[in-house]
């Protein structure tokens, strides 16, 4: 990392800079700096609030925002804690400090900062790759146990993504597909959604004891066929432009469907029929047996 100090007591700056160098990191040392002549970027920033207040606020506004800023306090006031935190410095270490802390200290940030940004990048990922399904009809209730019935496993996942995000709660994904599913259950903790997915490759009787294993559970269900005789509640969520997601085999009408709705924008009817094999009559006939209304 990149570490500046800014600290008018030169032993310990010189200590600190020392014990940061042995670490492997890059260290600048300032003893009163000019707010005009800080032009590099630093990874953290350890600031003395010895100095004068004016000049403590004016390194955290030009830092704070890319910068980790931790205070080396000689005592605690609203001058020096309070405000320089609210401002945007990070936390504060009580001098004399064990150097041991304030590394810790550094290390801790550093890790939270990684985490952040790693949060905010899958957060927008998620995002981004279910961009294209509209959930605003169809909520997922926040009781438990729940199923979703759809034709998409893509759709089933984004309803499950806005129930963690309504409710605050981290979720645990399990597919029943794997061979060690019920152990992985059985650790989760009871404040997680446990999500478990292919429900529909189950057999009738391991359905059944799934039965029971789920009863009073934060559990969700996603299942990519109809399922009439499961206990609890029930939610069908499909979606006509997520067919080919499917990792199922596709009826003939449903690939027709597909095929229709993707192209029936770029083609004519005269060349769609031909693409799709079919004459232009039967797919007329399909349009209206299959419900495809013809935009204009």
């Amino acid at each position: 990392m990149n570490i500046l100090i800014i600290e008018n007591e030169i032993y310990l700056a010189q200590k600190v800079v020392s014990r940061l160098l042995d670490d492997g990191h890059s260290c600048d040392y300032i003893e009163s700096p000019n707010i005009d002549n800080l032009t590099k970027d630093y990874d953290t920033i350890l600031l003395s609030t010895s100095l004068p207040s004016a000049l403590v606020n004016s390194i955290i506004k030009r830092y704070s925002p890319t910068s980790i800023i931790l205070l080396l306090v000689s005592y605690i006031s609203d001058e020096t804690v309070t405000n320089p935190i609210n401002e945007g410095a990070k936390d504060y270490i009580m001098k004399p400090f064990i150097m041991d802390e304030l590394v810790r200290k550094i290390y801790h940030y550093k890790e939270c900062r990684s985490l952040r940004r790693e949060l905010s990048t899958l957060r927008e990922y998620v995002d981004f790759i279910m961009n294209d399904i509209d959930t605003n009809d169809t909520i997922l209730p926040p009781s438990f146990p729940t199923l979703i019935e759809s034709n998409s496993q893509k759709c089933s996942d984004k309803l499950v993504f806005d129930l963690s995000r309504r409710l605050d709660m981290p979720i645990k994904f399990i597919s029943l597909s794997n061979a060690n599913w019920q152990k992985t259950f059985n650790l989760v903790n009871t404040k997680t959604i446990i999500y478990l997915t292919d429900f529909h490759t189950l057999k009738k009787n391991a359905k059944e004891n799934l039965y029971k294993l789920i009863d009073q559970k934060n559990v969700v269900i996603s299942t990519l066929e109809k399922e009439d005789e499961f206990p609890y509640r029930k939610v069908e969520f499909n979606d006509e432009n997520q067919l080919m997601t499917n990792s199922n085999i596709m009826t003939i009408n449903d690939y027709v469907k597909l095929m229709v709705l993707s192209y029936q924008n770029k083609y004519p009817d005269t060349e769609l029929s031909k693409k799709l094999g079919i004459s232009r009559k039967s797919l007329w006939e399909k349009r209206k047996k299959l419900g495809i209304e013809k935009k204009k």
